[in-house]
Parts: C-alpha cells; structure tokens; sequence
C-alpha cells in the first residue's frame, strides 16, 4: 500500500526491511540471497513455483495488515484496525487454507487489492498534503479496478502478480546484499538504520522548497501514470468482450423441453452470409449428451431454392475444431453457411442435396461439449437432421452421406458408426473424412512428445477440460500443474477467432517454458482409457472416403496412413488420397483437389454407382 501522512509513519510497506535494521551484515546477505534467489524463481516459473507464490501473498497481507495497524498515530484508530484486521484474516486464510487457495489464488488477489484500494481511498479523504491525497484517491481508484479485472482475466492476474511480487522480491534481496556490501566495506558489525527526516512534508529553505515540489510532481505523475494504467485495462476488458461471440436468447431452451431426442424446440432465419441460392435456417432441437442424458443442441440447415422433384438427399456436415466454449458455436458466426466453411458446399447446392451443420451440444445450446468425445457429437449431428425433418416445407430422404473435418472427422465417422442403433430411418450411404482426428489417444501420444508451445497446452487445454467433466472418474488434478486450474479452464472459454484468445496465448506463453501446465502422461490412467474408448472402431459397413494433406501440421499424416491401414485390416472399404503441399485445412477450402472428388463420390452414394471406392488392395 501507498501510505500518506504529514508524519512518518512508524511501519509502513517497508516493516520487513525495518526488521533487519540493525542487523549484522551476515544476516542481510544471507536475507538477501534468499530473498534473490525466490524472486528469481517466481519470475522465472510463475506455476512451477506457486506454492511460494500462494504462500508469500499470505505472508505479505499479514505484514501489510500490521503495517496499517502500526500507521502513523493521526490515522484513526478504527481505519488502521478494520483494515488491518481485514488484511491479515485475508492472509491467514490463504495460509490455513492453503490447498485451496492455490485454486482460489486470483480471488483472493482481487480481494486483497479492493481492500488495499478501499483504504488508501479512505486516507486521500483524511490526511495529507494535496500531492499525497491524489495519489492516494488514484492509487486506491487503480487497484479497485485491477481487482475487479483480476475476476475477469484470472490466469493473467496469477502471472502478472507473480511478476509483479517476484520483481518486488528481487529488489529487496538486492538492496539488502548491497546495503552487506556497503558495510562489510566500511567495516561496520551491523547495518544502520537509514536517517529519515522528521516529516517528508515539512519544507525547509532553499533546497527544502524545491525537494517539496520535486516530491509533489512526482506524485502527480505517478497518478497520471496509473490513470493510464487503469483506462488501459479497462479498454482492454472491453476490446475482448466485444469481440466475443454473443449467445443470444434462440439458444436458451425453454424450461420445458420434448424428452425424445430429435424433436425440434424451434427455428429461425440464419442472418448471417448465405449461398445465393440457397436458404439457411438455425435449429434448436433436443438430443442426448455422450452420458445419454438429455441434451439440446443448435445447428442450421441449409436448403436449395431449386431443388429436383422428391425428397432431398441429405449431407451432414461435422465442423472441425473452433473451440470447446459455448460462444464458438458455427451457427454464430457470419461465414458458418459458405464454401469456405463447408467444402463443395456450392456444388452440393446445385445438386440439390439438403445440407444439416450441427454445432454439437455445449456450443450455442448450453451444456458439456463433447470435444472428441464420439457418442455426444454423434448424437447431435444424427439428431440435427432428425429434428430438420420438423421443419415446414421439408421433405427429407433417408439417404444421407457423413462429411467431417478434422475433429470433424471423429464425429463423421462416430456418426456412422452409431446410426444403425441411434438414428435407424436414416440410410447412411458413405462417410467422407478431411485429415480427421481419428484416433485421439496416438493423436494425444504425438502432441505430448512434441516440443511445448502455447497453442499446444492451448489445445491440451481443450481436450483435458471437456473430459473432465463429462467422465465422473477424469481428475483435472491428476494431470496439471497444482494451482493451474483456472489458467487450463480460462484458456477454454476462448474461441480461436475472438481478441481474447491472445490472453490465452499470452498466458500459455507465460508458462510453457517448461511445460508446467501438464504434469500427468494425457494417455495413462482414466483419461487414457476414455481416449481410447473414443477412438471410433466400426464396424462401418459403407464406403470411406478420406483425405488429408502431406504438410499437415495439425495432425501426422503417418498417423493418417496407419488409420487407414487399420480400415482395411478390418475389412472396410476405403478410397484414401494424399494431397502433396497442402496443410491441415487446404483439402476443405475452395480451390482445393479434393472438392471435385468428394463431390463426384458423394453424388456415387446417393445414386448406389458402381465407382471406384475401395484402394485396399486385398
């Protein structure tokens, strides 16, 4: 805290400097080497060494409670024992608690600062010359609001905090081993107590005067300073939520909702961007969640103006990863309904064929989202055209042929698999998969034995999180770092394409130095084992098509080959291409080689042609 008074005040910030006064030299260096090296070590590995950290703000609001309990005798004796008291409860809670708040370690910053901000608010009323209680009123203005930030951004809050004392720390120790130095110089047995003058207020002539003004200037412009800081942040906040995504009112389902899976709960007009010639709708429909609990979930639906006599084959369209939150929903996004989201989507259009994009449950429609987790994005997409079949006008053909992109690809070909028993009207003719995420646990295998990098523990993030809490036996604990849970659940309520995303990777920057956010092996115990009961296994029983790029960076190609090397062991019949150059989205995006080929396939299917669909070669 910033204190202010017209007298010096007996303690004040500086009481931990005060208690080695006097000391011998050997003490400082020794208080001071310490002091350098936890500094040091907080600043470097801000989650490696959290326990220091939780346990130096613990320590720190007590030292601050008896700093303002012992505060300059003008202060009234209310003022310094309520915030006092207040300041070291904070504390000792933090170290009493002590497993807890390592979780709890951001609120109780923002509890910590409000209160520093209420009390030097309450000396810029009471005492001080003009300077001091300006820079009392903003100083106290600032660290309110930080401390309400500090509950917006809780991940940034613990790594700037951990700079921020671990900065403090280092000055310390090095004043300390300098002021050893100094004496052991002059050949001092201890360390004298700095001279303070009387007042820091009290002008003297001459050169008094002018230090007065000096001081009065320099308060001010730490005012100014800190006024910048605080707007800063403020924009900031601002910049970051307004561009979010906004869940608005279509996707809160009423309080009472159809039991049945596939019943539609209500629609409306897509106002995003749509092909121009066609006409796209958003759905809201209930299904069942990976747990086979009642679930809702959002999608559009995309119908040609022109289509050819009868019912309308339909293609269901798995999206690929755009984040695990419930505001990266596709159906929010202006770009959702064109060919540079769906591929062939022109072409499938001209044809005729009815176009179904589920979101999954949990994005758009509240709940878990079941980010590579089959059976929950399986469920949604199958109830996504079920539900379609409701609404006016539409007439669907049972005929439907599965696309899927990356995670896309999973819930493509999970979709497949579960439709006999989940969805039996519907006669799924073939599945077409773009470099998908086919088997999440080698998938996992490769990501962790990589070198560690922000959008990498970004992901991690994504997969850990969603796991957790949808299997009752998944631990968060039991693979992150001990305190980190609030920086791995804050980097999933990001989506890739909003401004706040690069707090996310500001944060996973900030720690990956050396992986701390990731201690558990992602493959092992319960998670391993939901992994593996998530990759999708078949039988199948229709024709594969799938694609993927020779520079994909997402997910190996060889990873890819061997995928299709189990298909065809298995018996199943598969078409594969590789695409030499192309990275992990170019096989989906307009101009790509693929598209003519996923068309032409597609349009075999629906019209049982006897074409090409098999390069197993047994």
């Amino acid at each position: 805290m910033i204190r202010e008074g017209t007298h010096r005040p007996t303690a004040g910030w500086s009481i931990v400097p005060r208690l080695v006064r006097g000391a011998p030299p050997v003490v400082l260096v020794v208080v001071g080497a310490l002091s350098l090296l936890v500094g040091l070590l907080i600043v470097t590995r801000p989650l490696t060494s959290l326990l220091v950290l939780t346990i130096y703000v613990g320590i720190s609001a007590i030292l601050s409670g008896v700093a303002r309990m012992l505060a300059a005798p003008e202060t009234p004796l209310w003022s310094r024992v309520t915030f006092g008291t207040l300041w070291i409860a904070v504390g000792l809670a933090v170290l009493v608690g002590f497993g807890r708040t390592l979780e709890l370690l951001p609120e109780l910053i923002a509890v910590l600062l409000v209160l520093g901000g209420l009390a030097s608010l309450y000396d810029a009323l009471t005492r001080g010359r003009v300077s001091r209680r300006v820079l009392s009123a903003v100083w106290g203005g600032a660290q309110i609001a930080f401390g309400v930030l500090s509950y917006a951004w809780p991940d940034v809050t613990v790594l700037v905090v951990a700079l921020i004392f671990g900065l403090r720390t280092i000055v310390f120790g090095a004043t300390l081993l300098f002021r050893a130095v100094r004496a052991f110089v002059e050949g001092r047995r201890s360390v004298p107590a700095t001279a303070q003058p009387a007042s820091a207020d009290a002008p003297r002539a001459g050169s008094g005067r002018a230090r007065a003004a000096w001081l009065a200037a320099g308060r001010y412009a730490l005012s100014v300073l800190l006024i910048v800081l605080a707007a800063g942040g403020w924009w900031a906040n601002s910049w970051f939520q307004d561009g979010a995504q906004v869940v608005d009112a279509f996707y809160d389902p009423p309080a009472v909702v159809p039991y049945e899976h596939g019943k539609l709960i209500r629609s409306d007009e897509f106002t995003g961007q749509k092909p121009p010639e066609a006409d796209v709708s958003r759905i809201l429909y209930t299904t069942r969640d990976a747990n086979g609990q009642p679930a809702v979930a959002s999608g559009l639906v995309i119908v040609p103006h022109d289509p050819p006599p009868g019912p309308r084959p339909v293609v269901i369209w798995n999206h690929g990863t755009t984040g695990v939150a419930r505001g990266c929903a596709p159906s929010l996004r202006d770009a959702s309904a064109t060919k540079w989201a769906i591929p062939g989507l022109d072409q499938a259009i001209a044809k005729g064929w009815v176009v179904v994009a589920s979101d999954y449950s949990g994005q758009g429609a509240p709940g878990e989202f079941p980010y590579l987790i089959g059976r929950g994005e399986a469920r949604s997409s199958l109830d996504a055209v079920i539900a379609a079949r409701e609404l006016e006008g539409l007439n669907l053909s049972a005929h439907t042929v599965v696309w899927g992109h990356s995670q896309g690809g999973h819930a493509a070909l999970w979709t497949t698999q579960l439709a006999p028993d989940y969805a039996p009207d519907l006669d799924i003719r073939g599945t077409a998969v773009l470099a998908p995420a086919a088997e999440p646990v080698k998938l996992a295998q490769e990501l962790t034995t990589g070198d560690a990098n922000a959008m990498l523990s970004i992901l991690i993030s994504w997969v850990l999180v969603p796991y957790a809490d949808t299997y009752a036996e998944i631990d968060l604990a039991d693979y992150i770092a001990p305190g980190s849970e609030s920086i791995v659940r804050e980097m999933t309520q990001r989506c890739p394409t909003e401004p706040g995303v690069i707090v996310s990777v500001a944060t996973a920057l900030g720690v990956s130095e050396d992986r701390p956010l990731y201690v558990g092996d992602l493959t092992a115990g319960a998670l391993g084992k939901r992994l593996e009961d998530n990759t999708p296994k078949g039988p199948f029983g229709t024709p594969i098509l799938i694609a993927w790029g020779s520079e994909d960076e997402v997910i190996p190609p060889h990873l890819q080959r061997e995928f299709v090397a189990t298909l065809c062991a298995q018996g199943e019949q598969v078409r594969s291409l590789q695409y030499l150059g192309y990275d992990h989205l170019r096989t989906l995006l307009p101009g790509s080689h693929f598209i003519p080929v996923l068309i032409s396939w597609t349009d075999a299917r629906f019209r049982h042609a006897d074409t090409h669909v098999d390069d197993c070669g047994r």
